[in-house]
């Protein structure tokens, strides 16, 4: 549980970040596989909290001693889930650093902006940034 407990944290402090700029399908797939996996402990210990900030996190990681091995699998999976989606986020933006300074510059981040931008100007840029949008299977809403 150990590895789990420090993973998550870190793993979702980043995600948070770049939820804002990715898909809304990846982030309902990682909340939902821990939402599924916890269900039982959600719904006893965690049905009266509210949603946001990591205050889930937090009511599941102050009862972590009582979490069942499917909670706790099912947190691992997310974490796993959530570290490739950053990952790839990650790998596009190295990729496309330089159309981002040349098409996107004043595009405000957040919100999937940047990647509707490379979307927009698919056709101009480079031929490793179409790969890296290519690789990640990288979807703009």
């Amino acid at each position: 549980m150990n590895k789990i407990k420090l993973s998550l944290p870190a793993a979702l402090a980043a995600g948070a970040l770049m939820f804002a700029a990715a898909s809304a399908f990846a982030a309902d797939t990682i909340v939902d596989t821990a939402m599924e996996g916890c269900k039982v402990e959600l719904d006893t210990w965690c049905k009266d909290v509210t949603p946001g900030e990591g205050r889930i996190l937090s009511c599941l990681a102050a009862r972590e001693d009582k979490l069942s091995g499917r909670c706790e699998y099912a947190l691992y999976q997310a974490s796993v889930q959530l570290e490739a989606f950053v990952s790839a986020i990650q790998h596009v933006a190295t990729e496309c650093k330089t159309d981002l300074e040349k098409s996107c510059a004043n595009i405000e981040p957040g919100g999937g902006r940047l990647g509707q931008c490379l979307k927009k100007n698919e056709a101009t840029v480079t031929p490793a940034c179409k790969q890296a949008m290519a690789d990640t299977k990288m979807e703009v809403e």
